[in-house]
Order: C-alpha cells, then structure tokens, then sequence
C-alpha cells in the first residue's frame, strides 16, 4: 500500500534497501496517528534476553505455564525462587534509546497508542506511562483468591525477610525476570501467601496458556481501529496476542509496517519491513522527523 509523501524528506541513500525502507516508516509517522505495537527486541538493549530472536531463552527452556503455577505448589515455589533471584535486574533494567524514541515519537503526536507485549514496565519508565501493557507488568502482584493487587517491591520485602541471604543473581537469563538456581536451593524456598486472605500469589502477568483479559484486548483493538496504521517494533509476532492485531489493521486496509530483527509471521502483512536492531534503527527515524512540526 502506497503511503503519503513526507513532505521534504532528508536525502536518502537509493543504494542501502534498508535505508528506503526506513524511509517508508518515516513516510508512515510522518502522516501522524500511528499505533504501535512493541515486544521483547525492543528491551533487548537494555540487557532483557527476548524469548525468539537472537538472545532468545525459549530455545533453552519452556516458561511457567498458567495451567502449571495453578495447579502444582512445587512449580509455584520454582516460580518464585527464581523470580526473586532475579527480580532485581529486572528492577534495574532502564529504558534504552528505542524506548525513549517511542515516546519523542509519542510526545510530538506522531504515535497515537502503544501497545507492549512487554512486562518489563520500560515505557513507564521511559514517560509512556498510557502505555497498554498486553500481558501485564512484573512490577505488581495479585492475590487469586481476593484479587487484591499489591507492588512487587512489598513482596520482595516479605520474601526477604523469611528466605534470609537468598542468592540474588544479577546476570538475568530468562526473559521473563527469572535465573536458573540448582533444585536443591529451590526446594530451600519458602513462598508467602495474600496478606489479606491467605490465596495464592501470582505475578500480574499473563503466563503461557493464559488469555489477555478481554476488555484489555478490545481497548488495543480500538486504538488500533483508531489509528492511521500500525508500526511493529521488535516482535517474531510469534504468538496471536499480538499478530491478531497486525492482521485487524491489514483487513482494515491500514498501513503496516515492522522493524525486527529477523523473520515474523506478520510479514506477509506488512508493507515496510526494516530488519535492524531497534535502537538504532528508531533513533535514525527520530532524527529523520526532527524537522515534523509538533503536534
């Protein structure tokens, strides 16, 4: 699909195809009101393995299942032994330039919504604090008996306080925050339950084999439907959490474009594809609209 002319666009080198097709992007935020849907290459930068590209750990493991925390008190407690040992890089990570050039993009009314598949919380972080967090954020903690929602700082305070000096290993392996520890050293972990009415403790996030709460899935939708076309940033798409709304936008006849570091299964419906490293490949584009009057 065509996309408008960038009106006096900087000069750009017809001999890199990467380079035109950055280009295209450019073209595509330029016309502004542009959602954005990101995923775990776009935190790779800032030292978070992603699950399917080049630092991926799905290729060495299967993460925690929803099915499996539920239903078994030992996977739970593997669950959060390793979480807690890896908590703190997560809780270190800080924004990288991707990041922090979705949200120029954003600030300057370029970007209308963005979407994360992320539950790092690095947008918050980042200022893009209306950020919809598809699966959830690592940084907050629910009760599933009560329901009651609580940070996950105050559940480090507690796990501390009862498992003592318990390893914390600063080299974050998994994508999803956690560290591989030996099976003894688990079994040694003692797991807190709800304050409030003794349930169990799960992260705020949606584990494999999990559904997105659905009024969660139709707000993305209608920022979608809301939206002049749809950039993907840093996701295989891999799973349909995500690709279901590249296909929405591409029956919507929108715009789609994808910058990723390998292969997805939204390529064959995309019109750009740009495959760099996103920081930067966004901060070249930033750069590249320096010119775009604000919103």
């Amino acid at each position: 699909m065509p996309l408008d002319p960038l009106p006096e666009p900087p000069a750009v080198g017809a001999a890199d195809p990467t380079d035109d097709a950055l280009g295209e992007v450019a073209r595509l935020l330029a016309g502004r009101g542009v959602a954005v849907l990101t995923g775990a290459g776009l935190s790779t930068e800032s030292g978070i393995p992603d699950y399917r590209g080049p630092t991926g750990s799905l290729r060495r493991r299967t993460p925690m299942t929803y099915q499996e925390f539920v239903g078994s008190p030992e996977a739970r407690r593997r669950y959060w032994a390793r979480s807690h040992a890896g908590w703190r890089s997560i809780a270190g990570a800080r924004p990288n330039a991707g990041h922090l050039a979705v949200e120029e993009l954003r600030r300057r009314g370029l970007v209308s919504a963005v979407i994360t598949q992320n539950v790092d919380g690095l947008h918050r972080a980042a200022g893009t604090v209306d950020a919809v967090e598809l699966h959830g954020g690592l940084d907050r903690v629910v009760c599933l008996g009560c329901g009651r929602g609580s940070a996950r700082e105050d559940l480090d305070r507690r796990l501390r306080a009862l498992n003592g000096a318990f390893p914390e290993d600063g080299a974050l392996r998994n994508a999803d925050g956690d560290v591989e520890l030996p099976d003894a050293l688990v079994a040694s972990f003692r797991v807190v339950a709800c304050g409030a009415c003794g349930g169990i403790l799960k992260p705020d996030v949606v584990f494999f084999g999990e559904s997105v709460p659905a009024p969660r899935v139709r707000h993305c939708f209608d920022l979608v439907d809301g939206a002049r076309g749809l950039l993907v940033l840093g996701s295989s798409l891999a799973v349909m959490s995500g690709l279901r709304f590249v296909r929405h936008a591409a029956r919507a006849g929108k715009p789609v474009a994808i910058v990723n570091q390998g292969p997805t299964r939204g390529d064959d419906r995309a019109d750009v594809l740009v495959d760099l490293p996103l920081g930067p490949a966004l901060t070249a584009l930033t750069e590249r609209l320096a010119a775009a009057p604000p919103a």
